[in-house]
């Protein structure tokens, strides 16, 4: 944890408190964080350098290299890069990223022999920057952990809060190991299944779409030039998304069961489901990353806010990755609590607070709820072979791919620069 300005020597740390020799009075924490992803080290890294004296700490129940074994990778919209640009990281990050420049859209049978294109999205959101880019995660975390280490914030790995207390002035946050840390904000980033979360004693909205997600990462004989491809098939969308050296980042959508047979067949019968799903549009393919499944369902937290805590990231919302928003709504999140927390401390404001803390809630509850609606609507009107539904969808497919309006709309939406009062970082300025 960084010194704040005109601390003098004679201050001592005693565990997460500040403590004075000559006093031994102590400082409590300003803002904990718990959870070591990219939600929690963004939202660290975004307060400390709006705010350099504010004393944020991060904990993170997973080993300190464990970031470095992730073989995913990310669509960063447009909004959340210009976030990262701010922050400094975006640099750090852009040598790894690689610009969506064309988006298509097809509907068809898996065995079907031609798969027409119902719509294509090729535009940039704003001047010289796509509506997207491919992240791998390892770059993405990795950037956030050298500028939390340059700002100063104490990360604590291998160290999860078991349990916390909300009093008028503190959050009390008990540790696996039997510590304890006494902060103004207790801030989750613990994921969709946050124990955080159920001892605050807030409910959740919850579904489970009987679905799992394959992820893993394929090379190919031809360039893929950007592009983009969700083929929606009556398990669920396929997507196919452009990473660097000829390589595609997969996000195949399967019945449960499938997913699970899937996964546990050997790599000529994966590679084979695989090519059929994929196609020979790119020639050869070639399965160069580690295959996992994730089960798939909505997760919305009926709250945000408690006394002195907050959700983000998926502790607060779990979509389904048809629309390819979760990594994105948690950059949502973080910028409309860090300008939270730094607007509140600049007014002199208790930045735990429940007054202070709805502002948070009021900003973000309606879209997160919003786009869990969305992406449950299209995940139920994509993943079927009802064919009059089929032909209804390919219809209004068809029908958006004829208007350059509606589609500039869309793209804007889609790269997070649609709103009018969304947080200064999402716009690309300091809070």
């Amino acid at each position: 944890m960084a010194p704040a300005v005109g601390r003098s020597a004679s201050m001592i740390y005693i565990g997460l408190k500040e403590c004075s020799r000559a006093t031994g009075e102590c400082a409590m924490i300003d803002v904990l964080i718990a959870g070591g992803g990219y939600v929690g080290l963004s939202l660290a890294v975004s307060v400390k350098t709006a705010a350099p004296h504010l004393a944020v700490t991060l904990i993170d129940g997973a080993p300190g290299d464990a970031w470095k074994k992730d073989e995913r990778a990310s669509a960063i919209i447009a909004a959340a890069a210009q976030m990262l640009d701010v922050l400094g990281v975006w640099s750090g990050i852009e040598p790894e990223a690689e610009p969506i420049r064309r988006m298509v859209i097809t509907d068809s049978k898996t065995a079907d022999p031609v798969r027409p294109v119902f719509l294509t999205f090729e535009d940039e959101a704003v001047e010289g920057r796509p509506f997207a880019h491919m992240v791998p995660n390892v770059a993405l975390v990795g950037a956030l952990r050298k500028a939390a280490d340059n700002l100063g914030i104490e990360i604590r790995q291998a160290t999860a809060a078991a349990g916390f207390k909300s009093g008028d002035h503190a959050v009390s946050v008990a540790l696996a190991n039997g510590e304890t840390i006494e902060a103004r904000l207790l801030v989750a980033c613990d994921g969709v299944r946050s124990k955080l979360r159920d001892a605050a004693g807030i409910k959740t909205v919850d579904f489970d779409y009987g679905q799992s997600g394959i992820v893993t990462t394929v090379e190919h004989e031809r360039p893929h030039e950007g592009t983009a491809e969700e083929h929606f098939l009556p398990a669920g969308p396929f997507a196919t998304l452009p990473l660097r050296n000829n390589r595609s980042s997969l996000v195949w959508t399967e019945r449960t069961r499938d997913a699970d047979r899937l996964i546990a067949s050997d790599d000529l019968v994966f590679e084979e489901e695989l090519e059929r799903r994929f196609g020979h549009r790119l020639g050869a393919l070639k399965v160069v990353g580690g295959r996992r499944a994730f089960p798939l369902g909505l997760t919305l937290a009926r709250d945000f806010i408690a006394p002195r805590f907050a959700l983000a990231g998926d502790a607060a919302h779990g979509i389904h990755p048809i629309s390819g928003q979760g990594l994105n709504l948690g950059f949502k999140d973080v910028a409309a609590l860090a300008e939270t927390i730094v607007d509140a401390d600049r007014l002199g404001l208790d930045i735990g607070s429940l007054a202070v803390l709805e502002r948070y809630q009021s900003w973000r509850r309606f879209d997160t709820f919003r786009m869990g609606l969305t992406t449950d609507v299209l995940n139920r009107l994509f993943s079927n072979d009802i064919t009059p539904v089929r032909a209804l969808r390919d219809f209004g497919l068809g029908i958006v791919d004829r208007l350059p309006s509606v589609k500039s709309f869309f793209i804007r939406q889609a790269s997070g620069l649609g709103g009018q009062s969304e947080p200064k970082l999402l716009g690309g300025l300091p809070i």
